[in-house]
């Protein structure tokens, strides 16, 4: 497998740790998203969106989009799950991690920010957008953990809400963002910490890291 990304892309953090939790190894494959690297021909000709991350099967296949690229790999690898076994259960994991993946992260990119720039807006104000769009989607987060206390999101071990938090977490500091009202979060966060599978994906341990 190939794994197209960028170190700071929370979307590649995400499809990074899945991989990891699954011990499954991918080549890496980077474009650097604030000098245009995903404009390139030809990563365009593998994901005409030009976002990352995609993923290369080996068999063919292009996957683009980090939770179908994960449910891809639950699909292929399905232990250890990333979802838990009971219905209900399965839906509330998946739409948490939907609270991160399609709620806060798109208005908080790259993208996002780049034309509210070109739009005129100060930079205090792009970077309060950011912090404003993370802090309300991180504290309804909290509530849906509320109910739970077990070490990860949803349960003793870490699963797809926990791979879509952590990297949300990671852009939430690097915008400013008080974290201090989010206990539950931040202590799934710590549990994540201390395995392999998070520590190897975080950011700075990245070859293109900068």
């Amino acid at each position: 497998m190939r794994l197209h990304g960028y170190f700071r892309s929370s979307a590649a953090w995400r499809v990074r740790i899945a991989l990891n939790l699954k011990g499954l190894p991918a080549e890496q494959v980077f474009h650097h998203l604030r000098h245009g690297g995903q404009q390139a021909p030809e990563y365009l000709a593998l994901n005409p969106q030009g976002l990352v991350p995609a993923l290369e099967s080996g068999s063919g296949a292009v996957l683009t989009q980090s939770l179908a690229i994960c449910e891809w790999l639950e699909e292929g690898w399905p232990e250890p799950p990333l979802l838990p076994r009971e219905h209900d259960a399965r839906a509330a994991v998946r739409a948490f991690a939907m609270v991160v993946a399609c709620d806060i992260h798109p208005v908080q990119n790259l993208k996002v920010l780049q034309r509210l720039r070109q739009a005129g807006l100060p930079e205090a104000e792009v970077r309060n957008w950011a912090r404003w769009t993370v802090r309300e989607g991180l504290e309804a987060c909290e509530t849906l953990l509320a109910r739970h206390s077990s070490p990860f999101c949803f349960g003793n071990a870490p699963g797809l809400a926990d791979l879509c938090l952590v990297p949300q977490l990671g852009n939430a500091r690097r915008f400013g963002c008080d974290l201090s009202a989010l206990p539950r979060l931040i202590a799934a966060e710590a549990a994540c910490a201390a395995l392999p599978a998070f520590a190897a994906a975080a950011p700075d341990r990245q070859p293109d890291a900068e």
